[in-house]
Parts: C-alpha cells; sequence; structure tokens
C-alpha cells in the first residue's frame, strides 16, 4: 500500500455514508476511480459505478457496497435529550458512552450517547441488563427542545460514531466502516492494476458501489437489473471467528491473515466460484472456505437473480468486530483480494461463459 494509497483509504473510511446519505463518500471514490475509468456514473439513489472498457461488449462487474451503519434522530425530548432509531444493524448494546457526529441544516453537530455510571445502575444483588435501544439518550448540549432546533437538528438527521481508522501492530488496520468502506477501496486498486496490465482485459470492466446494502441490498438490485452484467464478483467483509468466545462448530473458522474467504453454495454460481479458486491456486493465494446454504446476507443474494440470472459468486475480507467502531482487518487479506479480483478480470475470456449446459 502506497503513501497515496494509504491517503485514499483514511479520506474514504473519514467520509461519512450512513445508509441513504451515501453521496459524500461517492464522491471520493468517484474521484478516486476516475483517474483510471473510462467513465464514472450514478443512477437515482447513488449508487456509483467506473468502466473500464475490454475487447468485447461482456461486461463483469466487481462490486462492494458504500454505505455504513449509523444512527437517525427518532424524537427530541421537551429537555433536550434526542432518541435513536438505528440505521443499518448498529449495536445497541455496544452503544453506550460513545461519541456521534449529526449532521443538520446548520452542519455537523457533535454528540455523546449517554453512559449511566456504573455506581448508580446495579440492582441491589449487583446485576446489570444490557441496554434495550430505547434506554439510549443523547445529549448534544441542549436543555430543551428549542435549542436542539436552534443546533439545525429535527427528526430525521442521521448521525455517526466519531471514530476513524488507525493501525494496529502487525499489520492490523482498525476503523469504524470497514464494512464495506474497505470493499471500495479493493475494487478500486483492483481496476487500477487491470488498468495498468499490459494486456486489455477481454470483458469490460465495470466496479459497483452500491448505497442501502445495510438494510437489505437495495442499491444492488437496482443497480445490478439496469447493468445486467454477463458475471458478477461480489466483495464483502466476513467474519473473522479466531477470537475469544466465537465457537467454530457453530459459526464455521475464519482466521484473519488467512486470506480471502470464498462462499458456497445458494447465489454462488459454481462455475464462477471454481475460476475464482483456480486463478487464486495459479497465483499463490491462499483462500478460506465458507457454507452459504440459504444466504449470503451480502448484495450477491439480490444480484444472481436478476432478470435472466447473473453468474455470480462473492470474495469475503475476513473482519473483527463488525458493526463496531473497532472492526479490524489484516492488510495482507486486503491485497490479497486486489491480487485475486485483478487476476480474475485479466484471466478471463472472450469464449468464457458462466452458463450452465445439459
Amino acid at each position: 500500500m502506497t503513501s497515496a494509497d494509504r491517503d485514499f483509504l483514511h479520506h474514504l473510511l473519514e467520509t461519512p455514508s450512513p445508509t441513504g446519505r451515501e453521496m459524500p463518500g461517492q464522491r471520493v471514490w468517484a474521484d478516486y476511480i476516475g483517474k483510471v475509468a473510462d467513465s464514472v456514473e450514478c443512477d437515482a439513489y447513488g449508487s456509483t459505478w467506473a468502466r473500464l472498457k475490454g475487447d468485447t461488449d461482456q461486461t463483469v462487474v466487481l462490486t462492494a457496497h458504500a454505505d455504513e451503519i449509523g444512527w437517525m434522530i427518532r424524537h427530541i425530548q421537551d429537555d433536550g435529550f434526542i432518541r435513536l432509531e438505528r440505521v443499518g444493524g448498529s449495536d445497541f448494546a455496544a452503544a453506550q458512552a460513545r461519541r456521534l457526529r449529526f449532521f443538520g441544516d446548520k452542519g455537523e453537530v457533535a454528540g455523546i450517547i449517554g453512559s449511566t455510571a456504573i455506581h448508580l445502575r446495579r440492582d441491589n444483588l449487583g446485576k446489570e441488563d444490557a441496554p434495550k435501544l430505547e434506554d439510549l439518550w443523547v445529549d448534544v448540549g441542549a436543555s430543551s427542545k428549542d435549542e436542539v432546533a436552534e443546533l439545525g437538528l429535527r427528526v430525521g438527521h442521521w448521525g455517526i460514531y466519531t471514530d476513524g481508522p488507525a493501525e494496529l501492530a502487525n499489520k492490523r488496520i482498525i476503523s469504524r466502516a470497514l464494512d464495506n468502506r474497505i470493499g471500495g477501496y479493493i475494487i478500486a486498486q483492483a481496476m487500477k492494476r487491470v488498468a495498468k496490465a499490459k494486456q486489455k482485459p477481454a470483458f469490460t470492466l465495470i466496479c459497483l458501489n452500491t448505497v442501502q446494502e445495510e438494510i437489505g441490498g437495495h442499491g444492488a438490485m437496482m443497480t445490478a437489473y439496469s447493468l445486467k452484467p454477463d458475471v458478477c464478483v461480489c466483495l464483502d467483509v466476513t467474519h473473522a471467528t479466531d477470537t475469544p468466545g466465537i465457537d467454530a462448530k457453530k459459526h464455521g473458522l475464519v482466521r484473519l491473515g488467512g486470506g480471502p474467504a470464498l462462499s458456497h453454495g445458494t447465489a454462488n454460481h459454481p462455475l464462477v466460484v471454481e475460476r475464482l479458486m483456480a486463478t487464486a491456486d495459479e497465483r499463490k493465494i491462499p483462500v478460506q472456505h465458507e457454507a452459504s446454504s440459504r444466504y449470503t446476507g451480502t448484495d450477491t443474494d439480490k444480484i444472481f437473480y436478476q432478470r435472466g440470472g447473473i453468474p455470480s459468486a462473492l470474495v469475503s475480507l475476513p473482519l473483527r468486530c463488525m458493526h463496531s467502531v473497532v472492526e479490524t482487518a489484516h492488510l495482507d487479506d486486503i491485497e490479497r483480494i486486489i491480487d485475486l479480483l485483478a487476476s480474475f478480470v485479466l484471466g478471463l475470456k472472450g469464449k468464457d461463459r458462466f452458463h450452465q449446459t445439459l
């Protein structure tokens, strides 16, 4: 990772892009990938894609999602305290005592999700219950509903955690929104490598950064229908299950630093998965395997069945502490996925068809 690449990644991670308000991050991504793409476009809801022309009209899509989890103002009390609604899968059990950035009509407003002191919240037996969503309260420094309004805040405004990227020892990166802003970074790097390769790709490459994945893959459904690629590789994060308290018998074993995880089953077309495995073997990229017997929980589920069916597969980046402010990934895994995706695209031939035959 060059210093320029690192600056881009950090800029992307720092830029607030909660579900439904992704355009700030999309503009950062489009500006970067536009330097190597032939064209960059977006649709009505903000899903954004870059196109790099190949030798044929066949298209291969590499897709990630741009949105991050967050919060929305649900209610403003007479005393100025704010109550929240989740945007995506925000973990309210880990939300207390966190700083927030709200985006109101007059700009950013700082706030905190309150935390009652440990001395005051235990019952007579010393028991503590995890908070419910309705227990969370936010202090933005206001003493009344009118003072909140003077700050430019109302019901429906978005907020995110303030935590940004940092690096730990041994090639670990941590941040909020690695899920899945890191995916946008990876597919941009893959396109850059394809553009710089000695050979022109046989398939036209489209890198797609979708909106609204965290609430059901709506952006992927819209763009897959309109773009209708010949083959699609989705990139998202998956749970690294090599930390204390996670039972591999229930959740499977995926190790941080163990390489990209390939999913098998349901949305994952076996011929696309086989080609990814062959590419990884040729490039000597270690891979891990996951079972998706019913669904993947990613945009792949919304893409593969569009129109007459789009041969698709899911590649996942191992991630610890998902949907938290300390999501943790390994730089080696990031590099391996960039290599895998770029090599997959460059390995496609004009005659390739990912269709089952009788």
